[in-house]
């Protein structure tokens, strides 16, 4: 009987959220559900695998798991996910198949079916990955600024405060991202906040919430918001020719999948920036805008893993994409 049919599970997991579905083999969407963020990096490993497990036993259901994938953010290094695969091998819905690894495989995959394609994704954080037909992958560190990355709602956040406590304390010009600071972190002060970042009595990752109003204040004209937004736009266009340099693929036609909430905000100066950057730099890039949540690509990979053919894939592509109950 159907409900006695084996599924295959799919998650993607990042700082703020996690959606899960199970589908059956032939494409067929049986349930999804959305969870708190699973970043290992952010709510530590324990943490993390006990969110996984639950919404893997939520849309499951009871049915065996025939197959598991499990892509989250925060999986940068080899050894963080080798742990993670290590973390939820105990766990009764996991199995030999069962794949672990860093979300720009979902986004990837949501993206582009091409075996030569980058994608970026520019959310809490900021990453990439680079593939080539034959095999190679490029990846990056994105472990903050000791890996040399920047960007990010938590790099805009921490922009802004950067130039609202310099305009405060005079060292810095006027600039819409004071009063954008004080709003939005609900404080009375620019060193209000900055003591109590610096005490521990918040955290450095609240200031990601900072980054639409950033958004907001280049919009505005402010020159400072702009000058932070370009500052992203060239953040992303580096992650893109660098793969493509590495790759060997400058000079081809190559997909440029982009996504994360930034991306999704669809602010025109940030997208327009990115275009411009990659016609100068990298003119054979073709840039996909993902709308579609990284879900998408995690399901369909998670599909393909355990031998589902084009038709199943396409049916459970259309089931995710079409509106209706996240938990339907």
């Amino acid at each position: 009987m159907t409900a006695e049919r084996p599924v295959v599970v799919a998650i993607d997991g990042g700082g703020s959220k996690t959606d899960a579905v199970a589908l059956e083999l032939d494409g067929t969407l049986v349930a999804r559900a959305t969870g708190p963020g699973s970043s290992p990096h952010f709510e530590g490993l324990d943490e993390s695998v006990s969110t996984i497990d639950a919404l893997v036993r939520e849309v499951a259901h009871g049915r065996a798991v025939a197959h598991a994938a499990v892509y989250l953010s925060g999986l940068d290094l080899p050894h963080e996910v080798s742990t993670f695969a290590t973390a939820v091998a105990a766990r009764s819905w996991a199995g030999p198949s069962t794949v672990v690894e860093n979300d720009l495989w979902a986004l990837l995959r949501t993206g582009t079916e091409l075996p030569d394609a980058v994608a970026v994704i520019c959310g809490t954080g900021i990453n990439a990955i680079g593939v080539r037909s034959d095999g190679r992958v490029v990846r990056f560190a994105a472990l903050g600024p000791i890996s040399g990355d920047w960007g990010g709602g938590s790099g805009l956040g921490e922009e802004a405060l950067w130039h609202a406590a310099r305009e405060e304390d005079g060292r810095g010009p006027r600039t819409a991202l004071r009063d954008a600071v004080l709003r939005g972190m609900h404080v009375a002060s620019v060193a209000e906040l900055s003591e109590e970042l610096h005490t521990g009595r918040r955290s450095t990752a609240e200031l990601a919430v900072l980054a639409p109003a950033v958004l907001e204040a280049a919009r505005g004209g402010d020159p400072i918001a702009i000058s932070v937004v370009d500052r992203q736009a060239g953040e992303i266009v580096a992650f893109v020719t660098a793969s493509l340099a590495r790759l060997d693929l400058m000079g081809a036609v190559v997909p440029v999948v982009l996504g994360g909430g930034l991306i999704r905000s669809g602010d025109a100066r940030l997208l327009d920036g990115v275009r411009q950057g990659l016609a100068e730099r990298a003119p054979g890039s073709r840039l996909v805008i993902v709308s579609d949540p990284p879900i998408v690509g995690a399901a369909l990979l998670a599909l393909e893993a355990a031998g589902a053919g084009p038709a199943a894939v396409a049916r459970a592509r259309a089931a995710l994409t079409a509106s209706g109950s996240p938990n339907g």
